[in-house]
């Protein structure tokens, strides 16, 4: 199973950008696809989840209203909509894929598969 990231870049502050996370195989009806991000000095961050058996929805309080994930079945692809960007988004951002049933989103070993990672930048 292959993870690959797309739509990562540079952006200003108050600007957005769209990750697209395409899977190799069909989504599977249970378990989840969630993004991580990791910043320089920092430790990796569970941003958000999407769960393959009901579509329910997860974020990080840090960026609850300002991101939302979603998914295309038929296209394999998991997307992150990022608005409202601010210099503490800036990351290298990570999606993983569990096939596990049950739900623990924020560990990362939790995950089965993992893309390479698209940077993210927000700068003036």
């Amino acid at each position: 199973v292959r993870l690959v990231e797309s739509g990562g870049g540079s952006v200003q502050p108050g600007g957005s950008l769209r990750l697209s996370c395409a899977v190799s195989t069909f989504l599977l009806p249970y378990g989840a696809v969630s993004w991580f991000r990791q910043a320089p000095g920092k430790e990796r961050e569970g941003v958000s989840s999407i769960m393959m058996a009901d579509g329910a929805t997860y974020y990080a309080d840090s960026v609850k209203g300002r991101f939302t994930i979603s998914r295309d079945i038929a296209a394999n692809t998991v997307f992150l909509e990022m608005n409202s960007l601010n210099p503490d988004d800036t990351a290298v951002y990570t999606c993983a894929i569990s096939v596990k049933y049950g739900n623990n989103w924020l560990e990362w070993t939790w995950y089965d598969y993992w893309g390479q990672g698209i940077q993210v930048t927000v700068s003036s």
